[in-house]
């Protein structure tokens, strides 16, 4: 599967992370600024915890 490759709709700049999660069975991550230097995959239910995580209100 050819990945699908977003940032956030937050990101004001390329300084930030590229996030491909059209395949259901892992979750791709890539520096923006520097692409050639590889690619991370995590099983998606790791990635919705992270999500989930750094969405909290603390404080």
């Amino acid at each position: 599967m050819t990945p699908n490759w977003r940032t956030s709709s937050y990101t004001k700049s390329d300084t930030c992370v590229e996030v491909a999660d059209n395949d259901p069975d892992e979750i791709l991550v890539r520096d923006t600024k520097d692409r050639s230097r590889g690619t991370m995959s995590v099983p998606p239910a790791s990635w919705d915890a992270f999500v989930e995580f750094i969405g909290r209100d603390i404080g």
